[in-house]
């Protein structure tokens, strides 16, 4: 299976980071935390590869955290500073604010000894479709700026945005790659909302999701779904979720198209538990 889904906004949007990055003193990449390295543009990479950045998890609420803790020591690492957030905790923002403004001052020392007049830091904010950058930015700059929605590809403008008197952000809309090569990353992708559900089959992408969690959530699937290691069966599943939950058609069979629309929302929305698809040492 490979993906491909590339919005000629895209495409323009990825020009307009290369034309960009040059305006800016460091990048702050969005990923997702429940799957921080398939959300993570390889494209973008490459195009950012000499620019200071910072990481900022996001949707931490929704993900494990234990699996949190270990992508932040992986990124840190790498010497990339990452932080985890919930932009409804008051707290999670300052924090983004505080890294946000020491790299700021990092660049500014710099110019200061070049005999240059300190400003105000500038940053890139990026990151792949529907990974909550609008909510972010509004929330940093303390007023409703930026377009928020449950759906990839509402951000479709580059804004500059004043977060307090600390730091200028350059806005971006969500870019994603031409394909992707590596299946698994598709089906994280999908399962998080990050691609549009018409891409693929819910049911395939469901069926990833249980068989990881058969594995590494097997808990949780016991507490929402009542599904055990006695049920091996991926049909005899989806028929023991749809009884459960009521997702027949007239007649009392299950609707496999109704599970599968079920349990995504349990996924996204966290009502299934706190779950992370990837994990750096797997």
């Amino acid at each position: 299976m490979t993906i491909q889904w590339f919005p000629g906004h895209m495409a323009k949007a990825k020009r307009q980071v290369e034309e960009k990055l040059k305006l800016v003193d460091f990048v702050m990449e969005l990923v997702d935390a429940r799957a921080p390295l398939s959300s993570q543009n390889p494209m973008l990479q490459q195009v950012l590869q000499s620019k200071t950045k910072m990481i900022v998890l996001m949707k931490k609420d929704l993900a494990d955290q234990r699996a949190t803790e270990e992508w932040l020591a992986y990124f840190n690492d790498k010497n990339i500073p990452a932080i985890s957030v919930n932009v409804n905790e008051k707290a999670d923002i300052n924090r983004v604010i505080q890294l946000a403004k020491r790299l700021a001052e990092e660049k500014m020392e710099k110019l200061k000894k070049k005999g240059i007049q300190p400003r105000p830091g500038r940053a890139m904010i990026v990151g792949i479709p529907n990974v909550g950058k609008s909510t972010l930015i509004n929330r940093l700059a303390n007023k409703k700026i930026a377009k928020t929605g449950d759906r990839p590809g509402v951000t479709k403008q580059q804004l500059w945005i004043k977060v307090k008197n600390e730091f200028e952000l350059l806005d971006t809309p969500g870019i994603l790659w031409p394909k992707f090569e590596d299946p698994d990353v598709g089906y994280r992708l999908a399962a998080i909302g990050t691609i549009k559900d018409q891409l693929l089959s819910l049911q395939d992408i469901v069926v990833f999701v249980i068989e990881y969690m058969k594995i590494h959530y097997p808990v949780l699937l016991k507490e929402r779904y009542d599904i055990g290691h006695e049920l091996e069966e991926m049909v005899d599943i989806f028929i023991k979720i749809g009884k459960e939950r009521g997702a027949l058609q007239s007649g009392g069979e299950v609707d496999f198209d109704k599970v599968s629309d079920l349990f995504l929302r349990d996924l996204r929305t966290g009502r299934l538990g706190r779950i992370t698809l990837e994990r750096p040492s797997i």
